[in-house]
């Protein structure tokens, strides 16, 4: 009655009819949009075609300027200090220590609740002005700081929510290490290099596909960070934290500019896509591959 190829297709026919409707359709539907003039009350077939209009308007947009120029602080302050912090993390995890496992749990814990709007509510009490921090900081005799109300404070607070944050990136280190085989570092330890030399001679130069695929995730995900400053410092002071996420979603969902909106969530793809494959293009120069290791044999 059916044979395998009808079988199959009825197994991946969910997927598909998903992807078509939820990813494909608003895909194409946003990019259409961004040519056009679209509020959000108005019935869609009242759009007006403008071409590029809203790119051009970018160009004269204070706000998008200034949003772009956060979005591009925060990523690049935040990826790179979260990779670092989880390294090293993952490296003193990867000792043969009593109950390591339990740290290991511990530690990954953050990445589990971090993400959630319930998080981001409680980081906002904890950096306020009466918060845990500043009450911590006046019982040692420091005078609290105005966390959430300062603008260079502000990008701090959302920067350590995503710092703290870093137990998905560990786990990917940690397996990466585990993967090294352990002679190499009997042969290094035979030579005498030192527990540093070995690091940067063994670990580090084996670790860099890991490190490659845990650059990708971090950037995707940092030019993505909406709940932090929707939730946490609401984009301000000054517009200090104001995410370009967080734009698209208030020219969308605030001010209703459909189509300026759509416009500008294709600029963040674009944004995205152009450190995507820049970083493709240098993995060449950096990351260690085993197969390449075949082949210069």
């Amino acid at each position: 009655m059916f044979n395998d190829k009808k079988i199959g297709s009825l197994y991946v026919a969910p997927f598909v009819i998903g992807f078509l409707l939820f990813t494909a359709f608003p895909f194409i539907a946003s990019f259409v949009l961004s040519l056009t003039d679209a509020q959000l009350q108005d019935q869609l077939g009242s759009a007006n075609f403008t071409g590029l209009q809203n790119y051009t308007e970018m160009g004269r947009d204070a706000t998008f300027q200034k949003s772009l120029g956060v979005t591009f602080f925060y990523v690049f302050i935040t990826v790179p200090l979260k990779l670092a912090f989880a390294l090293f993390i993952a490296v003193v995890l990867n000792f043969k220590l009593r109950a390591i496992g339990f740290f290991r749990t511990a530690y990954y814990l953050p990445s589990i609740l971090g993400g959630s709007v319930a998080i981001a509510i409680v980081w906002r009490f904890v950096f306020a002005g009466d918060g845990l921090i500043n009450q911590a900081l006046e019982m040692i005799g420091i005078t609290g700081v105005n966390w959430l109300g300062e603008p260079n404070t502000a990008m701090f607070s959302i920067i350590l929510l995503r710092l703290w944050q870093f137990g998905s990136a560990m786990v990917v280190f940690l397996a990466g290490l585990k993967a090294i085989p352990e002679d190499l570092y009997e042969a290094a330890d035979l030579d005498g290099a030192s527990r540093i030399r070995q690091f940067w001679m063994i670990t580090l130069p084996l670790l860099t596909p890991v490190l490659f695929f845990n650059f990708i995730m971090q950037i995707v995900q940092a030019f993505q960070e909406f709940n932090g400053p929707y939730i946490i410092t609401g984009g301000g002071p000054l517009k200090s934290s104001y995410l370009l996420p967080l734009m698209i979603y208030e020219e969308g969902f605030k001010y209703f500019n459909l189509g300026y909106s759509s416009a500008l969530s294709w600029v963040l793809f674009v944004i995205i896509a152009v450190f995507t494959a820049i970083a493709f293009w240098s993995q060449k120069h950096w990351v260690f591959y085993a197969q390449d290791r075949g082949d210069q044999k």
